[in-house]
């Protein structure tokens, strides 16, 4: 059996030369691999399947590449054996441009059936990156390359923004090669970005650091009394930004909001009483359509966000934390004062439960203090604390002074 790695840098440079000449062959992609020859000498190589046979190439020493560079490469030189191989197979046709099929025969089938927010997103990725990297070129131009320069040159300003780029031009080819317009699919195999693991949450302590720099902030201007609600209203609720900043007159409804559009489609949110007194409050003292309305044209919405949002979080110690970071800790206070995952599952708006076990983290304190009561319990079951009392150990006095005593 061969031998395969994921190949590394490091790992290349310590390969050492043998009688015979070997080939470490990559985990990672199919058919790349280093050959070390006797001499020392280290070469890329791969072995591309083609309609023709197996194509051998070699990429140089190793030495003077790096090894996702290559990866690349070959992912690049599969897609374009297969896309050579459905040209010729399939028969001979013009494809639409890129942004002809968009605003054509996508936006009629797929568009068309996404709710408004979403409709909005894809828009926005639309205007600003897809149709200016792809939009005028017909949609069997479009090769795998091409897909992947645009799609690294965003990633080094905004990963996580690509992939949503990314899964959106995959859902349009997908499309395309359904309506016979393409081939091979260009996006295919491309990697998406790795997503940063954030699990930050706030503790009691900065709760309440957090609402008293709330306090000071809604006795400044007007701006800043309304973003200190918008920041406290996220806290009690639990709601996502887009569904305070963008709440409603209407959608107001005593002891509750509806929701006529949510990620999740429309959803009721019910209000505790201090959170039903800012939304009260604040229906009190404007009369345009919107609870949050922006301060220079109430006609619009609080549309550029929450720029004192920086300023709070420095001065409440709390730097790291982000306005998501709210609706996580609204869900682990959920699971620590006993509401079950089902419950606190409806109280965020989640459609599966699996998404609300993803954000109700707990802290350290809370994991020990779990940790403890198990341990007394397992140990009670299976007579182990009894044992333990019957040699004379006093499991008090080892956790008041540390060292064990003997008790006579």
């Amino acid at each position: 059996m061969p031998d395969r790695k994921r190949l590394t840098d490091a790992g290349i440079a310590r390969l050492r030369p043998q009688a015979r000449e070997y080939t470490v062959w990559d985990s990672q992609v199919a058919g790349l691999g280093v050959r070390v020859r006797p001499t020392g000498s280290r070469t890329f190589i791969y072995h591309c399947k083609t309609v023709g046979g197996l194509r051998k190439l070699s990429f140089g020493p190793a030495a003077l590449g790096r090894v996702e560079e290559v990866r690349r490469a070959c992912l690049a030189a599969a897609s374009e054996a297969v896309s050579a191989a459905e040209t010729e197979e399939r028969p001979c046709e013009t494809a639409p441009l890129f942004r002809d099929f968009v605003a054509g025969p996508w936006k009629t089938a797929r568009f068309d059936r996404c709710k408004p927010s979403t409709q909005r997103n894809f828009a926005g990725i639309l205007r600003r990156q897809l149709l200016p990297a792809f939009g005028a070129r017909r949609l069997d131009r479009i090769t795998r390359r091409m897909a992947l320069r645009w799609f690294e040159t965003y990633s080094s300003t905004a990963p996580g923004t690509a992939n949503v780029a990314l899964d959106l031009l995959g859902q349009i080819f997908r499309h395309a090669r359904a309506c016979g317009h393409v081939g091979a699919d260009p996006v295919r195999g491309i990697a998406r970005n790795p997503a940063k693991k954030h699990t930050r949450f706030l503790s009691r302590e900065e709760i309440v650091r957090l609402h008293r720099v709330l306090d000071r902030h809604a006795a400044g201007s007007r701006s800043q009394a309304q973003q200190a609600d918008i920041v406290r209203l996220l806290l009690l609720t639990g709601c996502r930004r887009g569904e305070i900043v963008r709440l409603r007159r209407d959608e107001a409804k005593g002891d509750r909001i509806e929701l006529a559009d949510s990620k999740t489609g429309p959803r009721t949110v019910l209000l505790n009483a201090r959170a039903r007194e800012i939304v009260e409050r604040r229906m009190a003292q404007g009369t345009g359509p919107w609870v949050f309305p922006s301060v220079n044209d109430p006609s619009r919405h609080q549309h550029y966000g929450l720029r004192l949002w920086p300023a709070i979080r420095r001065e409440a110690g709390i730097e790291d934390v982000r306005l998501h970071d709210l609706r996580h800790t609204v869900a682990s206070q959920a699971v620590l004062n006993g509401v079950p995952l089902t419950v606190a599952a409806r109280l965020l708006g989640h459609s599966d439960v699996r998404m609300t076990m993803r954000y109700a983290h707990v802290g350290d304190r809370e994991i020990e203090a779990a940790a403890e009561r198990v341990g007394r319990a397992i140990a009670s079951m299976t007579g182990l604390l009894r044992a333990a009392r019957s040699e004379g150990y006093d499991r008090e006095a080892v956790r008041a002074r540390g060292p064990v005593t003997r008790t006579r």
